[in-house]
């Protein structure tokens, strides 16, 4: 009988009642049902068949289990991101088996994506394969001594992460013993289950010190990510056994450039000046670029303390008050700085340049230099912008070069602007802090004339040196940004037509001439903030990968890191890779690289985001203990971001608050994503990105990042009519069960931002716009003055006929 029904619902392949698979099997009398009824039962308890909600039996499915990362939600939901696939997996609530965020697990699929519509797959997890949290950095608070007595445990952490607040830490009576306020590194030896679904055990490893020390704030914040502020013993003897100058024995294979008239130009405050460029006017009319950078490699020798200690970190990380360099202070801001009016070996890129800015021959070889002077952006930026005559008077043997250097920068803008490169004009700030880390002021950061002409250069000489090696065809790493996921560009496309853009070209064809186009019909308007804003979401982060897969947003075939070895392991990598080359390109070197390039890209990729997202962190921080003296100020700002749940505002100074739909009286407001905007359901009312609003200064916490504002006026703009006042339909206080991945929330409370960079994505990409700080509004729902909603009122009266 068992044989009969699998076999028959295996040749059927639908769901059946019980009467329709005994009529299929022609087991019609009163006996063979029951017969059937009951090794149905027998076969459902093993698990063989399964029962819909409308009581139809089928075979059941086989698991189909997938793995990748879990990205947890405050509310207790999560999305798994499955690697190659465009979207991620939503699990429910009680469905993550009690995953951490950043876990690698394994996931059920219970339910398939939609082929059309908003909503994902969705699914539970089955295992967690490894664990992202390994350790936890906190304050100890230590147990009173009657409750030591009854237990092992003497203390407790709690984590800061929202999406790991709800989670507590006991600390075990064993290995390090801190004390009440102390700052420590624990390692976390138990994770939560059925038994204890929030609670975490650990064993304190470290203690960094207390909490009220100055600058405490900002090292628990770089220890939680993970970062090492000390290099080990070994790393600090090998730098200290590099010498302090350069030996000038040793210039056998380097071009002497001594001679040339060469010179930095970097910020006021750099220490680490890792290039230098020069530039003239050949006999042909052509430009001469020679780009220098210092020669990292020569000092940090593969697999050495110092090489290996860089490649883990991957990076250095520029922070409020302090820098953490990815090779000791030693090397980056003495031998291997290009210090004014000393010899300094580099790796030199030199090119002609012709009048349309394009690379006619070049030249990559090792070199020694010595630059002439060390400029300043401010410096540059008076001469050329400013036509400051005494600054001109004391750079008076530079200023011809410098005037070349503009004209140069301006060809090289208008040949990536014509090929379609994208240009994202984003303001940043810097926060100033006193010796304490208090904030005492926001300074913003404009990039003018100097600033941008070395970025043209970098970026000329990084895809020169590229585009050499993708046509040697030889092992190299690459610095790339693929073209945008036709899902997320199709988004943006609906959301242009809503406010009347006009774009040509689908989501799968779509280049970044056509975003050129998109740019330059809004520049100007009231809506280029919000389609820069929702360009911005469109693209994909950029990566390290031993593939070329060229630079989409700056348009380029070829690109790659060759410029910041001092500060990035893949320029350094790079520097590595032409000096092997020049020696030899045999075919056992090029098998050794391209069993290691992978590995060392995809290592590169996430130590950036690490530091990326620890700076984020500490400026977050920073900013909101900087509102924290000016609570209940009022400031004039713009709308940056409309979500759900409310929307941020953006002040001149960069800093963003949250203006909470719960906080916006006498209406309530629908979210209409097309628009990215909120709707009075009354009133009309809009709120919109772009607008111009007056907010009061609420709540500032540092410790969750977050700034509350209150509205207290908004700029009039015009009304925008939807299909949901028509018909009454409202989206504040509606239950969302299962959001879609647009949808998703970051759980930071501070929006991120897309940060400023030439390549505008070494911040990565923006999320979604909403930032799980949505509080219920059902009591909004419930309000005696709301009315009922139609569609509500009819469901009721269906239910209670049915």
């Amino acid at each position: 009988m068992e044989e009969k029904i699998l076999k028959f619902l295996q040749t059927v392949n639908k769901r059946l009642t019980m009467e329709e698979l005994a009529n299929g099997l022609e087991l019609n009398s009163a006996e063979q049902f029951k017969e059937v009824v009951r090794k149905v039962a027998e076969l459902e308890r093993s698990g063989k068949i399964t029962f819909n909600k409308k009581g139809k039996l089928s075979l059941t499915a086989p698991a189909v289990l997938v793995e990748g990362i879990f990205r947890a939600h405050e509310k207790g939901f999560g999305f798994v991101t499955i690697d190659q696939e465009e979207a991620d997996v939503f699990i429910p609530v009680g469905k993550t088996n009690f995953a951490l965020d950043g876990d690698r697990v394994l996931v059920d699929i219970t339910k398939p994506a939609r082929p059309f519509g908003d909503l994902g797959a969705e699914g539970e997890i089955v295992e967690v394969i490894s664990r992202a949290l390994t350790r936890m950095v906190g304050v100890f608070h230590a147990y009173e001594d009657a409750k030591v007595k009854e237990t092992d445990l003497f203390g407790t952490i709690q984590p800061k992460g929202k999406k790991i607040s709800k989670y507590t830490l006991y600390v075990a009576a064993m290995g390090i013993r801190p004390t009440e306020g102390e700052v420590v590194i624990a390692e976390i030896t138990h994770y939560p289950n059925s038994d204890y679904p929030t609670m975490l055990e650990g064993v304190v490893k470290q203690t960094i010190g207390h909490v009220n020390d100055p600058g405490m704030d900002i090292l628990e914040v770089i220890h939680s990510h993970g970062i090492p502020v000390e290099f080990p013993e070994e790393v600090q003897l090998a730098a200290n056994k590099v010498p302090d100058e350069i030996d000038l024995t040793k210039i056998k294979g380097r071009k002497d450039l001594r001679d040339q008239v060469i010179v930095t130009i970097d910020g006021s405050d750099a220490k680490d000046l890792d290039d230098a460029v020069t530039v003239w006017v050949k006999d042909n009319g052509n430009y001469h670029l020679g780009v220098h950078i210092a020669d990292v490699s020569y000092y940090v020798t593969e697999n050495s303390p110092i090489d290996v200690e860089a490649a883990e970190r991957g990076t250095s990380v520029y922070l409020t008050d302090r820098v953490i360099p990815m090779i000791p202070h030693r090397l980056s801001n003495g031998i291997c700085s290009l210090n004014p009016k000393v010899p300094r070996f580099t790796m030199s890129c030199e090119m002609e340049i012709n009048l349309e800015g394009k690379v006619v021959d070049y030249e990559i070889f090792p070199s020694i230099i010595q630059t002439t002077e060390r400029m300043t952006y401010d410096s540059v930026n008076k001469i050329l912008e400013d036509d400051d005559e005494d600054e001109k008077a004391f750079y008076s043997n530079l200023v011809d070069m410098f005037g070349k250097m503009k004209d140069l920068h301006q060809l090289l803008e208008s040949m990536r602007t014509k090929r379609g490169a994208i240009s994202f004009e984003d303001h940043e700030a810097k926060v100033i802090v006193d010796e304490t880390g208090k904030p005492l002021e926001i300074i913003g950061r404009t990039r003018q004339i100097g600033e941008r002409l070395i970025e043209s250069f970098m970026l000329i000489a990084n895809e020169t040196v590229a585009q050499h090696f993708s046509n040697a065809d030889l092992p190299f790493i690459y610095r790339v940004h693929e073209h945008p996921k036709s899902e997320k560009l199709q988004r943006f496309f609906d959301f242009a037509s809503a406010i009347g853009v006009s774009i040509t070209g689908s989501a799968e064809k779509f280049e970044s001439t056509d975003l050129q186009n998109v740019l330059k019909q809004i520049e100007g308007t009231p809506e280029e903030m919000v389609v820069n804003m929702m360009l911005l979401r469109s693209m994909q982060q950029a990566r390290y990968s031993e593939y070329n897969y060229g630079h989409y947003g700056l348009g380029a075939e070829y690109y790659t890191h060759f410029t910041s070895p001092i500060r990035r392991y893949p320029d350094l990598m790079v520097h590595r890779l032409i000096r092997e080359y020049h020696e030899s390109t045999e075919e056992k070197r090029q098998e050794k690289w391209e069993l290691l390039l992978p590995d060392i890209a995809t290592h590169a990729s996430q130590m950036e985001r690490r530091a990326v997202d620890c700076e984020r962190e500490v400026d977050s921080m920073k900013k909101a203990e900087y509102m924290q003296i000016h609570l209940g100020e009022e400031f004039e700002g713009v709308i940056s971001s409309v979500a759900k749940f409310g929307f941020f505002v953006e002040l001149p100074n960069t800093i963003e608050g949250l203006i909470h739909i719960s906080t916006l009286e006498k209406d309530y407001y629908n979210y209409l994503e097309k628009h990215l905007a909120l709707v009075g359901e009354r009133s009309g009312q809009v709120f919109k990105i772009g607008q111009k609003v007056t907010v009061k200064v609420m709540k500032a916490d540092p410790e969750t990042k977050e700034i509350d504002f209150k509205l207290i006026d908004a700029e009039e703009v015009p009304r925008i009519e939807t299909s949901s006042k028509r018909h009454g339909k409202r989206s504040r206080g509606k239950k969302e069960t299962r959001p879609s991945k647009r949808k998703q929330t970051s759980g930071t409370g501070t929006k991120k931002k897309q940060g400023n960079s030439h390549e505008w994505d070494s911040k990565g990409s923006q999320g979604s716009g909403s930032n799980g700080r949505r509080k219920s509004s059902k009591k909004s729902n419930k309000s005696k003055n709301s009315p009922q909603p139609f569609y509500k009122k009819v469901a009721k009266k269906k239910k209670r006929k049915g």
